[in-house]
Protein backbone atom coordinates (compact mmCIF):
# COMPACT_ATOMS: atom_id res chain seq x y z
CA UNK A 1 0.00 0.00 0.00
CA UNK A 2 1.30 3.43 -0.95
CA UNK A 3 0.30 6.25 1.37
CA UNK A 4 1.29 9.90 1.70
CA UNK A 5 2.07 11.41 5.09
CA UNK A 6 1.25 15.11 4.99
CA UNK A 7 2.98 17.88 6.94
CA UNK A 8 1.13 20.40 9.08
CA UNK A 9 1.52 24.04 9.97
CA UNK A 10 0.12 25.97 12.93
CA UNK A 11 -1.90 29.02 11.91
CA UNK A 12 -1.96 29.89 15.59
CA UNK A 13 -0.38 28.42 18.72
CA UNK A 14 -0.95 29.52 22.30
CA UNK A 15 0.31 27.87 25.48
CA UNK A 16 -2.37 27.96 28.16
CA UNK A 17 -0.44 26.52 31.08
CA UNK A 18 1.54 23.59 32.44
CA UNK A 19 -0.03 20.45 33.84
CA UNK A 20 1.07 18.50 36.90
CA UNK A 21 2.43 15.73 34.65
CA UNK A 22 4.81 18.19 32.96
CA UNK A 23 2.90 18.52 29.70
CA UNK A 24 1.76 21.94 28.50
CA UNK A 25 -1.87 22.75 27.69
CA UNK A 26 -2.18 24.38 24.27
CA UNK A 27 -4.75 25.91 21.91
CA UNK A 28 -3.71 25.67 18.28
CA UNK A 29 -5.16 25.93 14.81
CA UNK A 30 -3.67 23.06 12.81
CA UNK A 31 -3.64 22.89 9.01
CA UNK A 32 -2.56 20.19 6.58
CA UNK A 33 -0.32 21.17 3.66
CA UNK A 34 0.55 19.31 0.48
CA UNK A 35 4.22 18.71 1.37
CA UNK A 36 4.46 15.03 2.29
CA UNK A 37 6.57 11.98 2.96
CA UNK A 38 5.84 8.81 0.98
CA UNK A 39 5.43 5.39 2.55
CA UNK A 40 5.14 2.00 0.89
CA UNK A 41 3.79 -0.39 3.52
CA UNK A 42 3.56 -4.16 3.04
CA UNK A 43 2.04 -6.80 5.30
CA UNK A 44 4.34 -9.75 5.99
CA UNK A 45 3.56 -13.23 7.31
CA UNK A 46 6.69 -13.19 9.43
CA UNK A 47 6.44 -11.18 12.64
CA UNK A 48 8.57 -8.07 12.90
CA UNK A 49 8.79 -4.45 11.80
CA UNK A 50 11.27 -3.72 9.02
CA UNK A 51 11.82 -0.04 8.14
CA UNK A 52 13.97 1.34 5.34
CA UNK A 53 14.64 5.09 5.31
CA UNK A 54 17.50 5.30 2.84
CA UNK A 55 19.13 7.93 5.05
CA UNK A 56 22.02 7.74 7.49
CA UNK A 57 20.61 10.61 9.58
CA UNK A 58 17.27 8.89 10.23
CA UNK A 59 17.01 5.86 12.49
CA UNK A 60 15.13 2.82 11.26
CA UNK A 61 15.04 1.29 14.73
CA UNK A 62 12.64 1.17 17.65
CA UNK A 63 12.97 4.91 18.29
CA UNK A 64 11.45 5.70 14.87
CA UNK A 65 7.80 6.75 15.27
CA UNK A 66 6.85 4.44 12.40
CA UNK A 67 8.11 1.52 14.47
CA UNK A 68 6.29 2.75 17.57
CA UNK A 69 3.03 3.16 15.61
CA UNK A 70 3.24 -0.29 14.06
CA UNK A 71 4.09 -1.91 17.41
CA UNK A 72 1.20 -0.11 19.11
CA UNK A 73 -1.29 -1.34 16.50
CA UNK A 74 0.02 -4.90 16.66
CA UNK A 75 -0.05 -5.05 20.45
CA UNK A 76 -3.39 -3.28 20.83
CA UNK A 77 -5.23 -5.42 18.28
CA UNK A 78 -3.37 -8.72 18.66
CA UNK A 79 -1.86 -8.84 15.17
CA UNK A 80 0.41 -11.82 14.55
CA UNK A 81 2.14 -10.85 11.30
CA UNK A 82 4.56 -8.05 10.58
CA UNK A 83 5.05 -5.09 8.25
CA UNK A 84 7.75 -3.71 6.01
CA UNK A 85 7.91 0.05 5.42
CA UNK A 86 9.91 1.90 2.78
CA UNK A 87 10.01 5.60 3.64
CA UNK A 88 10.86 8.46 1.28
CA UNK A 89 11.48 11.45 3.55
CA UNK A 90 10.62 14.86 2.06
CA UNK A 91 9.48 16.76 5.16
CA UNK A 92 12.44 18.35 6.99
CA UNK A 93 13.19 16.73 10.33
CA UNK A 94 13.02 18.49 13.71
CA UNK A 95 11.22 21.29 11.93
CA UNK A 96 7.87 21.90 13.65
CA UNK A 97 5.99 20.31 10.72
CA UNK A 98 5.01 17.03 12.48
CA UNK A 99 7.19 14.98 10.12
CA UNK A 100 7.59 12.06 12.52
CA UNK A 101 4.01 12.23 13.78
CA UNK A 102 2.54 12.17 10.29
CA UNK A 103 4.66 9.13 9.36
CA UNK A 104 3.27 7.39 12.45
CA UNK A 105 -0.28 8.37 11.50
CA UNK A 106 0.14 7.05 7.96
CA UNK A 107 1.52 3.79 9.35
CA UNK A 108 -1.51 3.30 11.59
CA UNK A 109 -3.85 3.97 8.67
CA UNK A 110 -1.94 1.47 6.53
CA UNK A 111 -1.91 -1.26 9.20
CA UNK A 112 -5.66 -0.82 9.67
CA UNK A 113 -6.16 -1.29 5.92
CA UNK A 114 -3.66 -4.09 5.30
CA UNK A 115 -4.87 -6.18 8.22
CA UNK A 116 -8.56 -5.54 7.47
CA UNK A 117 -9.25 -4.28 10.98
CA UNK A 118 -12.14 -2.12 9.82
CA UNK A 119 -11.49 0.52 12.46
CA UNK A 120 -12.72 4.07 11.98
CA UNK A 121 -10.01 6.73 12.26
CA UNK A 122 -11.59 7.89 15.54
CA UNK A 123 -11.03 4.45 17.05
CA UNK A 124 -7.27 4.37 16.58
CA UNK A 125 -6.90 8.13 17.07
CA UNK A 126 -7.74 7.43 20.74
CA UNK A 127 -4.63 5.31 21.24
CA UNK A 128 -2.37 7.26 18.87
CA UNK A 129 -1.69 10.00 21.42
CA UNK A 130 0.52 7.45 23.22
CA UNK A 131 3.00 7.93 20.36
CA UNK A 132 2.88 11.72 20.26
CA UNK A 133 0.50 14.61 20.85
CA UNK A 134 0.32 15.53 17.14
CA UNK A 135 -0.47 12.01 15.90
CA UNK A 136 -4.28 12.14 16.39
CA UNK A 137 -4.41 15.33 14.33
CA UNK A 138 -2.22 13.85 11.61
CA UNK A 139 -4.64 10.93 11.30
CA UNK A 140 -7.58 13.33 10.92
CA UNK A 141 -5.96 16.12 8.89
CA UNK A 142 -7.64 19.24 7.55
CA UNK A 143 -8.32 22.42 9.51
CA UNK A 144 -8.84 21.91 13.23
CA UNK A 145 -8.73 23.47 16.67
CA UNK A 146 -6.36 21.44 18.83
CA UNK A 147 -6.57 21.64 22.63
CA UNK A 148 -5.36 19.78 25.71
CA UNK A 149 -1.86 18.53 24.88
CA UNK A 150 -2.95 18.44 21.25
CA UNK A 151 -5.27 15.45 21.36
CA UNK A 152 -8.63 17.24 21.76
CA UNK A 153 -9.63 18.08 18.20
CA UNK A 154 -12.50 20.11 16.79
CA UNK A 155 -12.80 20.21 12.98
CA UNK A 156 -13.19 23.69 11.49
CA UNK A 157 -14.45 24.87 8.13
CA UNK A 158 -11.71 24.02 5.61
CA UNK A 159 -9.27 26.74 4.65
CA UNK A 160 -8.99 27.76 0.99
CA UNK A 161 -6.03 26.30 -0.93
CA UNK A 162 -3.79 29.27 -0.14
CA UNK A 163 -0.23 29.03 -1.41
CA UNK A 164 2.35 28.25 1.26
CA UNK A 165 6.10 28.84 1.27
CA UNK A 166 8.07 26.67 3.69
CA UNK A 167 11.59 27.68 4.76
CA UNK A 168 13.74 25.96 7.38
CA UNK A 169 17.05 27.23 8.75
CA UNK A 170 19.99 24.80 9.02
CA UNK A 171 19.73 24.87 12.82
CA UNK A 172 17.52 22.42 14.70
CA UNK A 173 15.69 23.08 17.94
CA UNK A 174 14.04 20.39 20.03
CA UNK A 175 10.43 20.68 21.16
CA UNK A 176 11.51 19.67 24.67
CA UNK A 177 14.04 22.54 24.81
CA UNK A 178 11.47 25.11 23.65
CA UNK A 179 8.83 24.11 26.18
CA UNK A 180 11.39 23.84 28.98
CA UNK A 181 12.47 27.45 28.41
CA UNK A 182 9.00 28.84 27.69
CA UNK A 183 8.02 31.83 29.84
CA UNK A 184 4.38 32.86 29.53
CA UNK A 185 5.23 36.40 30.66
CA UNK A 186 7.59 36.93 27.72
CA UNK A 187 5.32 35.41 25.08
CA UNK A 188 2.96 37.17 22.71
CA UNK A 189 -0.33 35.29 23.00
CA UNK A 190 -2.51 35.06 19.88
CA UNK A 191 -6.28 35.44 20.04
CA UNK A 192 -7.24 31.92 18.96
CA UNK A 193 -11.00 32.59 19.00
CA UNK A 194 -10.54 35.55 16.69
CA UNK A 195 -8.35 33.42 14.45
CA UNK A 196 -11.04 30.72 14.28
CA UNK A 197 -13.55 33.29 13.03
CA UNK A 198 -11.09 34.54 10.42
CA UNK A 199 -10.33 30.99 9.24
CA UNK A 200 -14.00 30.10 8.98
CA UNK A 201 -14.64 33.28 6.99
CA UNK A 202 -11.81 32.31 4.61
CA UNK A 203 -10.41 35.84 5.02
CA UNK A 204 -6.64 35.71 4.51
CA UNK A 205 -6.06 39.27 5.68
CA UNK A 206 -8.01 38.64 8.88
CA UNK A 207 -6.14 35.36 9.38
CA UNK A 208 -2.85 37.22 9.00
CA UNK A 209 -3.93 39.82 11.57
CA UNK A 210 -4.77 37.07 14.07
CA UNK A 211 -1.91 34.61 13.49
CA UNK A 212 0.58 34.17 16.29
CA UNK A 213 2.82 31.61 17.96
CA UNK A 214 3.66 31.98 21.63
CA UNK A 215 6.72 29.73 21.21
CA UNK A 216 8.47 32.25 18.94
CA UNK A 217 9.51 33.98 22.17
CA UNK A 218 11.85 31.04 22.85
CA UNK A 219 12.90 29.90 19.39
CA UNK A 220 13.70 33.23 17.70
CA UNK A 221 16.32 34.26 20.31
CA UNK A 222 17.81 30.77 19.96
CA UNK A 223 17.64 30.72 16.13
CA UNK A 224 17.65 34.37 14.90
CA UNK A 225 17.34 33.25 11.27
CA UNK A 226 13.68 32.45 12.02
CA UNK A 227 13.08 36.20 12.30
CA UNK A 228 15.12 36.90 9.18
CA UNK A 229 13.06 34.44 7.14
CA UNK A 230 9.83 35.95 8.44
CA UNK A 231 11.00 39.41 7.37
CA UNK A 232 11.76 38.26 3.81
CA UNK A 233 8.35 36.64 3.43
CA UNK A 234 6.55 39.67 4.82
CA UNK A 235 8.45 42.12 2.62
CA UNK A 236 7.61 39.93 -0.39
CA UNK A 237 3.88 40.26 0.24
CA UNK A 238 3.21 37.19 2.38
CA UNK A 239 2.02 36.62 5.93
CA UNK A 240 4.58 34.66 7.94
CA UNK A 241 4.75 32.67 11.16
CA UNK A 242 6.88 29.99 12.77
CA UNK A 243 5.25 26.56 12.78
CA UNK A 244 5.04 24.56 16.00
CA UNK A 245 8.16 24.86 18.14
CA UNK A 246 10.11 25.70 14.99
CA UNK A 247 12.44 26.50 13.53
CA UNK A 248 10.53 26.22 10.22
CA UNK A 249 8.73 29.35 9.01
CA UNK A 250 5.77 29.33 6.65
CA UNK A 251 4.31 32.15 4.59
CA UNK A 252 0.77 32.40 3.24
CA UNK A 253 0.44 34.07 -0.16
CA UNK A 254 -2.39 34.97 -2.51
CA UNK A 255 -0.31 35.90 -5.56
CA UNK A 256 2.08 33.72 -7.56
CA UNK A 257 4.40 36.66 -8.17
CA UNK A 258 4.76 37.31 -4.45
CA UNK A 259 5.50 33.72 -3.44
CA UNK A 260 7.93 33.29 -6.34
CA UNK A 261 9.75 36.48 -5.36
CA UNK A 262 10.09 35.29 -1.76
CA UNK A 263 11.27 31.86 -2.94
CA UNK A 264 13.97 33.32 -5.19
CA UNK A 265 15.17 35.65 -2.45
CA UNK A 266 15.33 32.95 0.22
CA UNK A 267 17.02 30.52 -2.17
CA UNK A 268 20.07 32.79 -2.07
CA UNK A 269 20.28 32.98 1.73
CA UNK A 270 22.80 30.93 3.64
CA UNK A 271 20.42 30.79 6.60
CA UNK A 272 17.91 28.63 4.65
CA UNK A 273 18.55 24.90 4.24
CA UNK A 274 15.13 23.65 3.06
CA UNK A 275 12.71 25.55 0.85
CA UNK A 276 9.40 24.44 -0.66
CA UNK A 277 6.42 25.97 -2.41
CA UNK A 278 3.28 24.07 -1.48
CA UNK A 279 -0.36 24.77 -0.63
CA UNK A 280 -3.06 24.13 1.94
CA UNK A 281 -5.07 20.97 1.42
CA UNK A 282 -8.20 19.69 3.16
CA UNK A 283 -7.95 16.40 5.03
CA UNK A 284 -5.75 13.59 3.80
CA UNK A 285 -6.08 14.45 0.10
Amino acid sequence: MKINAYAKINLGLDVIGKRDDGYHEVRMIMQTIELHDELVVARTDEAGIDISTGRDDLSAGKDNLIHKAARLMMDEYGLTGGIKVDLTKNIPMAAGLAGGSTDAAATMIAVNELYGLGLSPKEFMKISVRIGADVPYCIMGGTALSEGIGEILTPLRPCPAWKVLIAKPPADVSTAYVYKHYDAGKAKHPDIDRLIRAVENADLNAVADSMGNALESVTIPEVPSVGQIKDVMTLSGGFSLMSGSGPTVFGLFEKDDDINRAYECLKQKEYVSDLFITRIINGRA
